[in-house]
């Protein structure tokens, strides 16, 4: 009798376990949410919508519904930090590998190593029990100005587009949600949290909503977060013609808006503005805590309140629930979630290779480069950024290393492995400062003045010299928080480069940095690179480039004016950057004023459109990029198909060493518009040759690639007129062009 009793209570308990439909990871999702939201109550619903702590937002526990784990960022798993601080919590297990940043992921211009790299980052977030990955950011690079732009993917909505769109699928295949930010018009630090960015609809929609919209269509994100900003009056983490009517009734988007921490300042906005997972309110985004518990939030309490009186519909709570719960299924609760790994050896190669094929060669005078070692006997590395950590600060997206390699670690072990009897000697040259998020670390001029001169004096000495420097993650430098305040490079660095460039010794100048800066010393100096931020492979990747071991092959996903005044929003004054402050404004519904006004006056010409408009020759244009061997275009042929038109190059490698090419398609009207600009980026493809090999560059283009945005019809049009295509290696080193 007692085991019958036994096996009827295992019975009722199976057939209520199959019952249990949002329990079987083998249901369809829609089937698993419906039925887990039968059986969840008015508590459990609202609970899901807001954090329980500093990174993560509750399950249902009774249900068996997990929570969801958030994480920064972009560029690897930020250190575990206490549950409800902003103190590290001091693990010893929390270290990992630091990847490239996306500006470099953009520079490679190869789709292929974008999912590499979402594949690996994900992989260290899945085996930190990590849900929902922080990032990527697609914001454009408006301005050089910008502290973030180095967690962005350039300046180019297109570009930005190509690049995200395998980095999602490939992290959301792990079972990683990732979060894209900053949605929308994210493009400044100053005032970020108040600032009302005025732009036109056409702007919005080809150039700062692009990389979103295909990121939704293509890669079908799981989470985005809304930005700090106001557009059109109302903050951006709860404004409803942007996320209801763009982003999910336009769009057709299923996920959940994550708000960035401290972006929520309303409950009626944040319940009919599109909210469905509210974190950080009550904090600045990051430092200031507060006496406020989670049940305080907007989306706790007060929502709770009005559901429960009557006074907002259950449907819209469950509307909200509904897209959480979809959330939940597809990463903490996915049957199909990888274990991961964690600073792997695969990792570190994957890192390895995106930081070698995003650095970028501008200057090679005489061949300087590769270096021919046997040339020299004593090299002078000059330049903090060559011992300093560049993963360290910078905000949210400051990581905490196993290993990380340094230009000059890297530089004596395979230098003096090719010519033991090479001397290699070092001079800091400047010093920045700790790395700080909220204000500058001050360095004693005279302490400046005693290291530029030790550097100067070594110099005296070399045969070669090679600097590293160039920006770093100190506030108002690329750092959250803090717009930069001068295009020139900071800590005297413009005057040591001049100074040093003065003796006869050869000079290579070494760059680090998320933006753009001034070059008064470019003429002075042999060669020229610009490495972005590279990880925790970042000496290694450099190294390998400065000898040859590695062919330069990034190309600038943004451009580099030869002076600041040449962006095209600059000869709009103050209005256009950083905005202007006391001006009266309408109130939005919350009663709010923004604070600052921001108006994009130069509207879609940004970046290299609106140099071209201008007529303004960069220093360095989109798109450039020097290799150590040499390609020749031939003539493009095109032909028209009922799906559109197919272009075919043929390239080959002329030179002596093998390379990679970045072939560049850019599209404009033959009878160019005053409101269009002279041509645009549709495609590209990076090709691998060897010296002497011949390949094709075969490109599709068809309608939509030349629609515009209609102000009129609120919609994109299609116009038939002769257009013309143009086949090159930078947007201003066209090879060769095509009626069609």
């Amino acid at each position: 009798m007692k085991k019958f009793l036994i096996l009827a209570s295992l019975a009722l308990i199976s057939s209520a376990v199959k019952a249990q439909t949002y329990l079987n990871p083998q249901a369809p999702i829609e089937e698993r949410v419906k039925d887990a939201l039968k059986r969840m109550t008015t508590e459990e619903k609202i609970k899901i919508l807001h954090a329980q702590s500093k990174f993560t937002s509750a399950g249902v526990p009774r249900l068996g519904i997990r929570q969801l784990n958030m994480d920064d960022g972009p560029h690897g798993v930020r250190e575990e930090l206490e549950w409800n601080t902003w103190s590290p919590a001091k693990w010893t297990n929390d270290y990992i590998v630091a990847f490239p940043s996306l500006t470099c992921l953009a520079a490679t211009w190869n789709r292929d190593l974008s999912n590499a790299y979402g594949n690996a980052v994900s992989e260290e977030f899945a085996f930190r029990g990590k849900d929902i990955m922080l990032g990527p950011g697609v914001n454009i690079q408006r301005t050089p100005m910008n502290g973030r732009a180095f967690e962005y993917m350039g300046e180019d909505p297109y570009l930005a587009g190509e690049i995200v769109v395998p980095y999602i699928k490939a992290a959301q295949k792990n079972g990683i949600a990732c979060c894209l930010k900053h949605f929308v018009l994210n493009d400044q630090e100053i005032d970020r949290f108040s600032v009302n960015v005025n732009v036109s609809e056409r702007a919005l929609h080809e150039i700062y909503l692009y990389p979103f919209k295909q990121a939704v269509e293509r890669a079908h994100v799981w989470t985005i977060m809304g930005s700090y900003n106001l557009w059109e009056g109302d903050h951006c983490c709860h404004n409803d013609k942007l996320i209801n009517g763009i982003l999910k009734k336009d769009w057709n988007w299923d996920g959940a808006l994550v708000s960035d921490w401290g972006g929520t300042t309303n409950t009626m906005q944040a319940i009919y503005g599109g909210l469905d997972i509210e974190m950080g309110t009550y904090t600045d985004g990051k430092l200031r805590e507060s006496a406020f518990g989670y049940d305080d939030y907007y989306l706790a309490k007060p929502f709770r309140e009005l559901v429960n009186d009557g006074k907002v519909p259950m449907s819209v709570l469950d509307e909200k629930a509904a897209r959480v719960l979809r959330t939940i299924f597809r990463t903490a609760m996915n049957p199909n979630k990888v274990i991961g790994n964690q600073c792997s050896e695969a990792h570190y190669d994957v890192c390895r290779q995106i930081a070698e094929e995003g650095i970028v060669l501008l200057k090679n005078e005489s061949s300087l480069l590769p270096l021919e070692l046997s040339k020299y006997k004593k090299i002078l590395v000059v330049g903090e950024n060559a011992t300093r950590s560049l993963t360290q600060g910078g905000g949210s997206s400051e990581l905490k290393t196993l290993r990380d390699i340094s230009p000059l670690e890297a530089l004596r072990t395979q230098l003096s492995n090719i010519n033991s009897q090479l001397s290699i000697d070092y001079a800091p040259g400047y010093a920045s400062g700790r790395a700080m998020y909220d204000h500058e670390d001050k360095v004693d001029p005279a302490k400046q003045e005693a290291l530029k001169q030790e550097a100067l004096e070594k110099a005296k000495n070399a045969d070669l010299i090679i600097y590293i420097g160039g920006l770093n993650k100190n506030h108002k430098q690329d750092c959250e928080n803090g717009d930069r305040e001068s295009y020139d490079l900071s800590f005297g660095q413009n005057e040591l480069i001049s100074a040093l460039a003065e003796f006869d010794a050869p000079m290579i100048v070494t760059n680090f940095g998320g933006n753009p800066y001034h070059m008064p010393w470019l003429n002075k100096v042999e060669g020229l690179l610009h490495c972005w931020y590279l990880g925790s492979e970042s000496g290694t990747a450099l190294a390998n480039v400065l000898t040859g071991k590695v062919n330069p092959s990034g190309k600038l996903p943004v451009t580099f004016a030869k002076n600041y005044e040449d962006y095209p929003y600059v000869k709009y004054g103050q209005e256009a950057y950083p905005g202007i402050t006391g001006v009266e404004t309408p109130k939005n519904s919350a009663g709010e004023m923004a604070r600052r006004q921001v108006y994009y006056k130069e509207d879609i010409f940004v970046g290299y459109r609106g140099f071209e408009k201008n007529k303004t020759k960069p220093l360095f244009p989109f798109g450039f990029g020097l290799s150590y061997t040499t390609f020749k275009y031939s003539k493009p042929a095109i032909t028209k198909d009922a799906e559109g038109w197919k272009l075919t190059i043929d390239v080959t490698n002329t030179g002596t060493r093998e390379g990679k090419e970045t072939v560049q398609l850019y599209v404009g009207q033959a009878k160019v518009a005053a409101t269009r600009p002279i041509k645009e980026l549709k495609n590209f493809t990076k090709l691998s040759l060897k010296p002497g090999e011949t390949k094709t560059a075969t490109f599709r283009i068809t309608e939509k690639d030349l629609m515009t945005w209609d102000e009129q019809t609120h919609n994109w049009k299609y116009e038939p007129t002769k257009f013309m295509a143009y086949i090159g290696a930078s947007s201003n080193e066209i090879k060769s062009k095509i009626s069609f």
